[in-house]
């Protein structure tokens, strides 16, 4: 998710199923075996037992036998995806399922409601953002000025309330449900900015400060969560990756936020300001918006649950999204995972693979490279800090649009080899330019041009696809609380390597820190390779089913 972190802080008949054999029997036509799971052919019936022996020896009997053929084939293309699906779930191996389904014309009708969940990704990239160019000219107003320790304080306390806030998000979605919980976020967001835009010392603006970070851990949690049980199956991946994108838009507009800072000193006021507008409009807008359908019937709240599918979906899809609600077991009598359940057996691997994505995704640099940008184009003779902030951002933002269009495409599984494998590349380059003599007079040419290409390879996969996967792969019961804990581990890690990066490059150099960041991606890839499924093309109930026979 978040090298925006690092970019402030400087996605008819009924049939029975054999999954051990892959045939299904027919209601009235008998048993069909499916020759080939992979074929695109209709699964041929056998004549005798279909028909009840070799030959119809009566048109009358073959006319009845023909209407329920027909009748079968109609059901067979209905549930052929589920009869396939049922078959690779009992072998529990995901990647041999195909991912093509039968297509169906998406509707746009949750667009305006991803929207409005943004709103809150927005406001994640805000409020991490908008204290760099306002630091200085804060610290001169609020007395701070020759206190590098507070002024230390102003701009960590927001980590610290995003950690806390990333790890109640979860309770919250659980317990009062998505939309509610954004209408709840809205509070610490909105006091958080005003405090801070109206602080006349700095204690203020430290406890807004607070605020606004509890606020973007909650956001952090709920929108990839929210997000991800809205979308259409086929396009789940890019709506989940937009998350991603609009954090990246709302570092960028608080960079061009500050630009009137050099005219007019107090601008640094209205820029805290700016951000209780998109805070209200957030909690408004989800008053429209409705509630996860998931979540709902994981209540039992049925009709409420239809009704929101209808909203999200249209009215035809009622039958289907309930079909496979059922069939996921989110129904089921079992209440929320509490903290402790995510620890047990049943669900300690896929958990354990959703922390280790975000602390791959810390270890493998991106705050270094981030943080060393400014001097990496200083020494290429890119004197403006203005520049070398719009340049990686750019590239950040070019990466994660392109990273949307693929991802429904390429899967997020072949997105993260390939973006770790980007980042070791970048990170090798990057240390040869600091060492190799021989590549002395292109040394700064060659840093910037490794900090270009970590930044396209992370935004392809290693920054938006963990926020999109882990909603994904975690079942109903325990989602909220492990996109939680998962994102908790983002928010650690990251205030640790920023509380002690400085001092490890000062004892090893950052030439072998880069290195080490290199070996850090190769690892990833290994372990990714290994343990990561691909999820592109199905329902968060399939994914669950599978990974659900695998324990």
């Amino acid at each position: 998710m978040m090298q925006s972190t690092a970019l402030a802080a400087k996605g008819g008949a009924t049939s029975v199923d054999f999954p051990s054999r892959g045939n299904r029997v027919l209601a009235g036509c008998g048993l069909i075996r499916n020759r080939s799971l992979g074929s695109n052919r209709l699964p041929m019936p056998d004549r005798g037992l279909c028909f009840g022996s070799s030959r119809l020896r009566s048109s009358i009997d073959f006319g009845v036998e023909m209407a329920r053929l027909r009748s079968g084939v109609a059901g067979i293309f209905r549930s052929r995806d589920k009869a396939r699906y049922v078959t690779v779930q009992a072998s529990g191996d995901m990647e041999d399922f195909p991912s093509e389904k039968l297509t169906t014309k998406s509707s746009g009708n949750v667009l305006p409601y991803v929207a409005v969940a943004c709103l809150g990704a927005i406001l994640f990239g805000y409020h991490l953002a908008v204290v760099n160019g306002s630091l200085e000219y804060l610290a001169k107003d609020l007395g701070i000025a020759e206190n590098t320790v507070l002024q230390g304080w102003v701009v960590s306390t927001t980590l610290a309330g995003a950690t806390v806030g990333s790890f109640t998000g979860g309770s919250l979605a659980d317990k009062f449900g998505r939309t509610r919980t954004f209408q709840l976020d809205a509070i610490p967001l909105a006091i958080g900015a005003f405090l801070s835009a109206t602080a006349q010392d700095v204690r203020t603006m430290i406890i807004g400060r607070l605020l606004a970070g509890i606020g973007i851990g909650i956001s952090s949690a709920v929108v990839p969560l929210y997000i991800s049980e809205i979308a259409p199956t086929e396009i789940r991946g890019a709506l989940g990756s937009v998350n991603q994108l609009f954090i990246c838009v709302g570092i960028l507009v608080a960079l061009v936020a500050g630009l009137p800072l050099a005219g007019n000193p107090l601008w640094w006021r209205t820029m805290f300001t700016v951000a209780v507008v998109p805070s209200v409009l957030m909690a408004l807008g989800m008053v429209f918006c409705p509630e996860s359908p998931r979540w709902l019937f994981q209540q039992g709240k049925i009709s409420q649950a239809e009704t929101a599918i209808k909203k999200l979906y249209g009215k035809e899809k009622v039958t289907d999204v309930m079909h496979d609600l059922r069939a996921g077991g989110e129904g089921s009598t079992e209440p929320d995972a509490g903290w402790l359940d995510l620890f047990n057996a049943r669900y300690r691997k896929v958990v354990s693979v959703g922390a280790a994505l975000f602390l791959f995704q810390q270890l493998a640099g991106i705050n270094a490279v981030v943080y060393y940008s400014t001097s990496v184009f200083r020494s290429a003779g890119i004197a403006s800090d203005v520049a070398a902030s719009a340049l990686v951002g750019a590239s950040n933002v070019f990466g994660t649009t392109i990273a949307s269009s693929l991802m429904d495409k390429k899967g997020r599984k072949s997105l993260l080899i390939t973006s770790f494998m980007g980042m070791a590349a970048s990170m090798l380059l990057l240390s040869l330019s600091f060492t190799w003599n021989v590549l002395a007079p292109y040394s700064g040419t060659l840093a910037v041009l490794g900090t270009v290409l970590y930044v396209l390879s992370f935004s392809l996969g290693a920054g938006p696809v963990p926020a999109l996967l882990l909603p994904e792969i975690f079942a109903s019961r325990i989602r909220a609380k492990a996109v939680a804990l998962s994102l908790g581990m983002h928010w650690v890690s990251n205030f640790i390597i920023g509380l002690y990066f400085l001092s490890v490059v000062n004892k090893f150099g950052i030439s072998r820190v880069y290195l080490g960041f290199a070996t850090v991606c190769i690892l990833a890839v290994l372990y990714i390779a290994r343990n990561v499924v691909e999820t592109k093309g199905r329902s968060l109930e399939e994914i669950e089913r599978a990974l659900s026979a695998t324990v």
